[in-house]
């Protein structure tokens, strides 16, 4: 059985840990232990974090971001599919924004860790950007396989 959630959030710091708890729980129907939920909530606190620093040049209601969750049920647990997309001015590069400890600013005290660290917690992770469009960021957790 398959399940799903849409969430559209203002590209502000304060939605971030809303946006991290609302994927956590929308989680839970498929019994995920806390090390599961501790790794969905980081992966999702680095991507929104991602697309509130680097996606918009300007904080504003305007600036949005779309989080896309679905849930597909097995015996024992199921996948979690995250997708976390932005419209902002997308990555030039998307090669060297995977490479750990690149930030675009290093000025600001950005350890350049977000996507590595994505990609550390998560089952599965894409990233697909366009310039000019914004990114989608797609993760996978697999849980109680």
């Amino acid at each position: 059985m398959e399940n799903y959630m849409k969430l559209e959030i203002a590209a502000l710091g304060e939605n971030e840990s809303f946006a991290r708890s609302a994927v956590a729980a929308f989680a839970l129907s498929l019994n995920p232990s806390f090390s599961d939920l501790s790794d969905i909530k980081t992966a999702v606190s680095e991507a929104v974090t991602n697309c509130i620093v680097h996606a918009y040049q300007t904080n504003g209601e305007e600036n949005k971001i779309l989080i896309v969750c679905r849930t597909q049920k097995r015996e024992n647990g199921g996948e979690l599919h995250i997708e976390i997309i932005d419209y902002g001015k997308g990555i030039d590069d998307v090669d060297e924004a995977l490479t750990p400890f690149f930030t675009t600013l290093p000025d600001d005290e950005r350890s350049g860790m977000g996507f590595t660290i994505m990609q550390t917690f998560m089952d599965g992770f894409s990233l697909h950007s366009k310039r000019g469009e914004g990114t989608r960021v797609s993760m996978t957790k697999s849980i109680g396989v």
